[in-house]
């Protein structure tokens, strides 16, 4: 069975989108912080694996698990989930006009061992007024994702481009899933019904 460590709905869908019809969600309790002292990529990486080793400690041995992380990167600073509408808002207006990264790290722990991946899209926001800040706040939305938007909702109409994988940005890089997926002994194009 897969074992996805994450409570986000949208990594929930993304996976049954893949067609991975039996899997279980088990969110993982660590809380990691950010270590500035790692590249982003490897900070991604990292706290994507300690989820998945939390999780995977209380496996059946042929489970499974998948555990991811994604941050929201400008200038290299990490933006995490805003604590309230005013970091909301502080966090849009830095975004605004601008390109910024957004990197998933992704672990897959199984009988063949632990891999740990990432995956780096760049985004670029539209200039925003105030106006247009103050009201997407004010849908809260931004409230519990990474980088205060969700390029999947409202946030859309936020954004002139993307260079990369736009399910990344959602939270789970599906293709480069399903190819980890395929190295611990789950082949998506065979085993689920992928649409």
């Amino acid at each position: 069975m897969i074992i996805l460590a994450s409570a986000s709905p949208r990594r929930r869908e993304l996976l049954e989108k893949m067609g991975v019809r039996d899997f279980a969600v088990r969110p993982s309790a660590h809380e990691e912080p950010f270590d500035a002292s790692l590249t982003p990529y490897a900070a991604v990486e990292r706290i994507a694996l300690m989820k998945g080793r939390d999780v995977a400690a209380g496996a059946a041995p042929g489970d499974i698990v998948v555990a991811a992380d994604t941050l929201v990167f400008l200038d290299g600073a990490p933006l995490g989930k805003p604590a309230d509408r005013g970091e909301a808002a502080r966090m849009l207006r830095a975004l605004s006009g601008r390109e910024h990264t957004v990197i998933t790290g992704l672990a897959v722990l199984s009988r063949a061992g632990e891999r740990v991946s990432h995956e780096s899209t760049a985004v670029r926001f539209l200039p925003l007024t105030t106006a247009q800040i103050d009201w997407y706040v004010n849908t809260g939305e931004p409230m519990d994702k990474a980088g205060a938007y969700g390029i999947q909702g409202l946030g859309a109409m936020l954004i002139e481009g993307i260079r990369g994988d736009y399910f990344n940005v959602v939270g789970l890089p599906v293709c480069l899933l399903a190819r980890e997926l395929a190295l611990a002994g789950y082949n998506v194009f065979s085993e689920g019904d992928a649409v």
